[in-house]
């Protein structure tokens, strides 16, 4: 009895003795507040990208061959100097094409390149000679608005069998297909006559040789320069012909200019006509009296 009193008296201190115990957590329900959220994780950062991925190097770039030129052609001077003792002279143009050329050993129809080169069209007339009472003098005459003074044409192939008909009419290549309007008389034959004394002269030319090719790719022309090459500006085209039709087209350039002895006779020519003509006469005048000096009979 006596030990159960003292467990009595004993147990209100021993609960007066414990920690009191934390409040249970209350969770909230709809309406009695904000929900406080823990805080959402920090982000992520990636690392730093140098840039994208480089292809691997056996892999073929699908950009290249759009980016490549069908045709490339140069030219292998820019510009011609005529001195004194100037007898002509030769151009070459060369260059490089996508596709092969020519006609391949399986038999299918390869490229064609056509050069054409000529300089700016000037006016001419071109007159007939008549006999009047034992003497000829000039007749009637047709003139010419646009009359090119140089055009030369060179390909892989002759032209003809290059282009149709229409194609060459649409754009006036070949010498049959030069727009020659003219004023005047109204005869065929003056625009022949024309055409003769042009490709006498060496400044118009439609060549049949076909132009020399060096791996199936690689092309070179040469255009040959007469002595009575006129100065100024020449324009040379390079076409690149599939199928009988232009698919590309390359212009190219050169300038004809005289230097030295021969500029300065032609500038004083046509700036001081009468001074030029005077002296032409006793440039003549002196000549003729020096060859009867050394030739004359004792």
């Amino acid at each position: 009895m006596a030990a159960a009193l003292a467990l009595l008296l004993l147990l209100p201190g021993a609960l007066q003795a414990q920690a009191p115990l934390p409040p249970a957590p209350s969770i909230p329900l709809p309406g009695d507040g904000p929900l406080l959220l823990p805080p959402p994780p920090p982000p992520t950062v990636p690392p730093p990208s140098l840039g994208p991925a480089a292809p691997p190097l056996d892999a073929p770039d699908p950009t290249n061959r759009m980016a490549r030129p069908a045709l490339v052609a140069e030219l292998s001077q820019q510009t011609v100097e005529i001195t004194t003792g100037f007898t002509g002279t030769q151009l070459l143009v060369f260059g490089a094409t996508d596709r092969l050329l020519g006609p391949q050993p399986d038999g299918s129809p390869g490229d064609d390149v056509l050069v054409i080169a000529q300089n700016a069209p000037e006016p001419m007339i071109v007159r007939r000679k008549i006999q009047v009472l034992g003497f000829w003098i000039n007749g009637p005459s047709a003139r010419f608005r646009s009359v090119p003074g140089f055009y030369v044409v060179t390909g892989t192939r002759p032209l003809r069998e290059m282009l149709p008909d229409v194609e060459r009419s649409t754009k006036h290549l070949g010498l049959d297909k030069l727009p020659l309007a003219s004023t005047g008389v109204q005869d065929p034959g003056y625009r022949e006559a024309l055409l003769q004394l042009k490709q006498n002269a060496g400044q118009w030319r439609e060549q049949e040789t076909p132009m020399h090719i060096a791996g199936s790719r690689l092309f070179r022309a040469r255009l040959d320069l007469p002595a009575t090459v006129q100065t100024g500006d020449y324009q040379v085209q390079v076409l690149l012909v599939r199928q009988g039709r232009v698919l590309a087209r390359q212009e190219l350039g050169f300038r004809v200019e005289r230097v030295g002895a021969a500029a300065q006779i032609a500038e004083v020519a046509e700036q001081q006509p009468l001074v030029y003509g005077i002296f032409c006469v006793l440039l003549a005048a002196f000549a003729g009296w020096m060859g009867s000096v050394l030739f004359r009979r004792s």
